[in-house]
């Protein structure tokens, strides 16, 4: 009789245990859904430099204000085209669920590997020119995005050129090789149509050629300005070097420069955009809107920026004027 009541305790504990180790699998189960919550990102930047690292640094500022789970896929292509290939095709081969292109090369090389894939973009200076979408107001494709180049930012600082610098040659190098890059010395050339003012053209293929460029320029130049080139703007340092030896003012294309020697700019924040650009993407992870439709967006209102102690080393004469207009850079 013990022994059959033994074996009654013995089953009924066995089937305790296996209730046991199959609430735990239902948990395990729970919790495996759970992370189907978590989004992937992964971020496609040219390569480093303070404005694409402040634009970055602003989406990811975006995105962890937000709900939403997110892991990020940081990958930087080295200003290598054919990294950029490479970095979409992977981003692809893993189904990321969203990528987010920091700068136009690396937005070209997303929509070239993806058609469904949502991209959004920021960094671009043109959109319609550089192919990715029809125009700002109408597309139906997969990307979308914030654009770094105010509208009326090159007019101004053409303008304010002219009104400081009257009858001066302005230096321009950039590299021909960078969509956004021809579009603002074309904006520039018309700018400068009807002013006192005239333009001298160096290009670069690589950042190792921006100090030659620069110092063959310096000779035949009253002025230099370096638009929003990324391959110019990495070595920016070396044109720093030329005109604060030459006493040249630098202009420059974003505020981020003047903390490496630029002068003066009408510029925007890197890191605003960055973050709207981060709000566009909660918006499409989330379900609430679909990538089709959000138009293209042009950044905030341009301020005049300017860095005290580059006017001092590059032999400006100070204007008591910006002390009204100007918000000053400090360089620590």
């Amino acid at each position: 009789m013990k022994k059959w009541l033994q074996l009654i305790v013995m089953t009924a504990l066995s089937v305790f245990v296996l209730g046991a180790c199959g609430s735990d699998t239902t948990e395990d189960e729970g919790t495996d859904e759970a992370s189907d919550d978590t989004y992937v990102i992964g971020v496609s930047q040219l390569l480093e430099h303070p404005s694409l690292d402040n634009a970055y640094e602003g989406f990811q500022t975006a995105i962890e204000e937000s709900d939403l789970e997110v892991e990020f896929d940081y990958q930087n292509a080295q200003n290598d085209q054919n990294n950029i290939k490479t970095i979409a095709d992977n981003f692809v081969a893993d189904d990321v669920d969203l990528i987010f292109a920091n700068s136009t090369p690396s937005a070209l090389g997303a929509l070239n590997a993806t058609s469904d894939i949502p991209i959004l973009f920021t960094s671009v200076t043109d959109a319609v020119d550089a192919g990715l979408v029809e125009s700002m107001e109408e597309h139906d494709s997969n990307i979308t995005g914030v654009l770094d180049l105010h509208p009326d930012a090159i007019e101004k600082t053409v303008e304010f050129i002219d009104k400081y610098f009257e009858d001066a040659n302005i230096g321009l190098i950039y590299n021909a090789g960078e969509a956004n890059s021809v579009t603002q010395i074309e904006a520039v050339e018309k700018a400068v149509e009807g002013t006192s003012l005239s333009t001298s053209e160096r290009t670069v293929a690589n950042s190792s050629e921006v100090q030659q460029a620069a110092s063959t320029l310096a000779g035949d130049v009253d002025v230099m300005y370096i638009v929003t080139d990324n391959t110019v703007v990495s070595a920016l340092d070396s044109v720093v070097d030329v005109t604060n030896t030459q006493g040249i003012p630098l202009i420059v294309g974003e505020p981020d420069s003047l903390e490496k020697g630029g002068f003066a700019t009408y510029g925007i924040d890197y890191k605003t955009i960055g973050e709207r650009t981060g709000e566009m993407a909660v918006e499409v992870l989330s379900g609430e809107t679909e990538i089709e439709k959000l138009d293209v967006e042009y950044p905030p209102e341009v301020q005049l920026f300017i860095n005290k102690e580059a006017a001092e080393a590059q032999d400006v004469e100070w204007n008591d004027d910006w002390d009204e207009e100007a918000e000053f850079v400090e360089v620590e």
